[in-house]
């Protein structure tokens, strides 16, 4: 049988209410990623949308936001080095996680609390 799916869309996730301004600073000026439009209907509902080649994350409003404890999206980097780089000059802390061989990664939080891995290659 042939896989079902093809590729991750995008990820979806949560922002607390007018955190737009942050998540445009964390995630368009310092990671670098493009702000997508999001359509009118959905541009009603407030959060915002950001793409880089094929990635997608989509921060949609919660009302009641509180942080996932362990969920996050893991993205693959094409200049790891400089990415922590400017993260870590923003003031940002990349915490380092060598637990799977051979594999180099770091988690970094958004100013929503929440975790992004990030990883080499």
């Amino acid at each position: 049988m042939e896989a079902p799916f093809t590729a991750i869309d995008h990820v979806q996730l949560a922002m607390p209410p007018g955190g737009e301004e942050r998540a445009r600073s964390f995630y368009r000026d310092l990671l670098g990623m493009e702000e997508i439009a999001k359509p009118p209907e959905l541009a009603k509902r407030g959060g915002c949308w950001f793409g880089s080649g094929a990635v997608q994350i989509h921060l949609g409003v919660e009302s009641d936001f509180h942080p996932a404890k362990k969920a996050h999206p893991g993205v693959r980097c094409r200049d790891y080095e400089e990415l922590i780089s400017r993260i870590r000059a923003a003031g940002i802390e990349a915490t380092a996680d060598e637990n799977i061989p051979g594999v180099r990664r770091c988690h970094v939080w958004d100013p929503f609390g929440i975790r992004i891995e990030l990883i080499a290659g």
